[in-house]
């Protein structure tokens, strides 16, 4: 059996060992390269953040502020099928040959969205004479509640709705809102007859979060930007 003294050696022993201990070659190199790499990864983050941050905050001729998404100019629009307003099934192939206006906008509580529908309607005069052919709003709203909205504030427009946000996604303008990614912006993307992207303007990000834009705007920028003229 081990005496008293014994015990209080051993313990003592532990204690230097402890207080001496000093970490290997080895473990010094991993604890290192485990540093560096969540420094490059916090610094990747930290400068994409800004990117985008800066890019949202572009000066469009406008005036208003403004960013553009991927897919962006020169790219092929992708294709989709949503439920639509008129109780029917409506897809981007609908409008071959005819330059396309999509408006990817925040629905719901977001009254200027819905106004901007309005004044899309009212101006449609002018859009023509800038080469629109057809207008489509698209919301994450239910269909249902979409259409009665549409139908209380008087709008003859076409929309669609794309509830699991997978149209949304695709054409990244959910990253432009206010909620997190839950809904999406205010953005503006013109597909000409041939289903390429001609000209986007993603208006609902930081730092204004616009909701609305006045029509000779939206010209103004499209006018200015698109890259089919």
């Amino acid at each position: 059996m081990a005496t008293k003294t014994t015990v209080k050696s051993k313990k003592q022993a532990k204690a230097a060992q402890r207080k001496g201990w000093r970490p290997s070659a080895t473990q010094i190199a991993v604890a290192v390269a485990v540093a560096i790499g969540l420094g490059l990864l916090f610094a990747v983050y930290t400068v994409t953040q800004n990117e985008k941050q800066t890019t949202a905050s572009a000066e469009g001729s406008s005036g208003y502020n403004f960013a553009v998404g991927d897919p962006g100019p020169g790219e092929t629009a992708p294709p989709f099928t949503l439920p639509a307003t008129n109780g029917e099934q409506v897809s981007l192939a609908d409008y071959g040959g005819q330059n396309v206006l999509l408006y990817f906008h925040e629905g719901g509580g977001c009254q200027p969205c819905w106004d901007q529908i309005a004044d899309v309607e009212d101006a449609w005069a002018d859009f023509e004479a800038a080469g629109i052919d057809a207008f489509l709003p698209v919301t994450t709203d239910p269909i249902d509640l979409h259409t009665q909205k549409m139908a209380a504030d008087g709008l003859s427009t076409v929309a669609v709705s794309d509830t699991d946000l997978a149209v949304s996604e695709q054409y990244d303008t959910n990253a432009y809102g206010m909620m997190r990614g839950t809904t999406n912006g205010h953005s503006f993307i013109l597909v000409d007859g041939e289903g390429t992207i001609v000209w986007r303007a993603d208006y609902g990000g930081e730092p204004d979060y616009t909701m609305y834009l006045p029509v000779d705007a939206i010209l103004t920028d499209l006018e200015a930007d698109r890259i089919d003229q």
